[in-house]
């Protein structure tokens, strides 16, 4: 009988070392179970911010995936008033765009893109631009030169935004010396302060709020732009980004 009592707790204690063995094994595999949830949500979150932001950066066109200038910010709650499109007078207006020590002559087209080119007139005659940077080269698919920004760094604008889209080719062909307007992708309303400078032609495909306003083009000068600016690429060796060498606009005139 002392045996028997004896090989019976020998077999009640094996079973209870092995139930607490398959226990330990199962807070282990739902401790792996929830700490695989836990990364895999925590890189869906890191892959969606990265997604995010690079839509953010693309999305303000010209309208390539691939590479665009970026977008005219968000206005502020009490935006600055929009120009009058009165003030482009329905003609042609001349003058200089000097980025560095390289000086453009242009044409604006105040009868096309009337809102546009007074915007662009009222800012030249308050001394907007002055000492504002060319943040943006892109040298890959498209081929533009973006300015404008007064923070350097593609969110900034005058304190107001305006829109429609104006004089965007109907083919999407941008010619070599285009000046047209930087917006959001799809908002034909956010146009402010930012322009690109089209430095070889271009093929922009057109968004929900049409093309990209084309508000004159670059008479003469776009030789030596091409080669203090353009060719020396952009500062990291990517096909987007800012320019090797530095640009601000040091002038604007126009009459």
């Amino acid at each position: 009988m002392a045996a028997n009592d004896r090989q019976a707790r020998e077999e009640r204690a094996r079973l209870r070392t092995y139930q607490a063995r398959q226990e330990v094994h199962r807070r282990a595999v739902r401790r792996r179970s929830r700490d695989n949830v836990i990364a895999g949500v925590g890189l869906a979150v890191v892959l969606a911010l990265a997604v995010g932001a690079q839509l953010f950066y693309f999305g303000g066109g010209p309208g390539t995936p691939e590479a665009s200038p970026t977008p005219t910010p968000t206005p502020t709650a009490t935006p600055a008033p929009v120009p009058s499109a009165d003030l482009a007078e329905d003609r042609t207006w001349t003058g200089t765009l000097t980025l560095n020590d390289t000086a453009l002559a242009v044409e604006l087209d105040g009868a096309a893109a009337p809102q546009a080119v007074s915007s662009t007139i009222s800012l030249v005659d308050d001394g907007f631009y002055d000492g504002v940077p060319c943040h943006r080269l892109t040298t890959e698919g498209i081929f533009v030169l973006q300015c404008g920004d007064p923070n350097g760094d593609g969110t900034g604008g005058p304190g107001y935004s305006y829109g429609p889209v104006e004089n965007a080719p109907a083919d999407g062909v941008y010619p070599a010396g285009t000046i047209a307007m930087a917006r959001q992708s799809g908002n034909a309303e956010s146009q402010g302060s930012q322009f690109f400078i089209v430095y070889e032609d271009t093929t922009l495909p057109t968004d929900a709020a049409g093309g990209y306003t084309v508000i004159g083009r670059v008479t003469s000068g776009l030789d030596a732009l091409t080669a203090d600016v353009i060719e020396p690429g952009t500062s990291d060796g990517s096909t987007d980004g800012p320019p090797a060498q530095p640009v601000t606009i040091t002038g604007f005139s126009l009459e």
